[in-house]
């Protein structure tokens, strides 16, 4: 498994809005990619992806942006990594059927064993964990 950087920056925009979650403000994303020192458009990739999974409360307009829709300790790493990255399963043949050697895989329960760590671990992790002043 291999975090990219979509995935990373993902829970950096997350992190930076939960920082503000007690504000109850628009975060703009220029007012994040500035704070975090990180490319404006590089993140408006990656927000759609966030978007989707309904992680945010929007709006349009000059004191618009972004805040999260839920306490920061209501969202997990796990969620965050899955919905900009996607699976996070360390071989394919785990959320795949497609492999005809599944079957016969001496190692296919070292990959589940791995996958099943890694995502407990991430599920045992929230927003709250990442944040400045918890």
């Amino acid at each position: 498994m291999r975090i990219s950087t979509k995935g990373r920056y993902a829970l950096i925009i997350m992190e930076n809005l939960a920082n503000k979650y007690h504000e109850d403000r628009f975060v703009r994303l220029n007012e994040i990619a500035s704070e975090e020192e990180l490319s404006l458009k590089y993140l408006e990739k990656i927000i759609p992806s966030l978007n989707n999974k309904d992680f945010f409360i929007t709006s349009r307009g000059s004191d618009g942006g972004y805040k999260l829709k839920r306490k920061p300790n209501e969202y997990t790493i796990l969620e965050i990594l899955e919905a900009s990255e996607g699976s996070l399963a360390p071989v394919e043949c785990i959320t795949s059927n497609t492999c005809n050697r599944k079957s016969m895989c001496k190692s296919i329960g070292i990959w589940k064993e791995l996958d099943d760590t890694i995502n407990t671990f991430l599920e045992n992790k929230t927003l709250e964990d990442l944040m400045e002043d918890k």
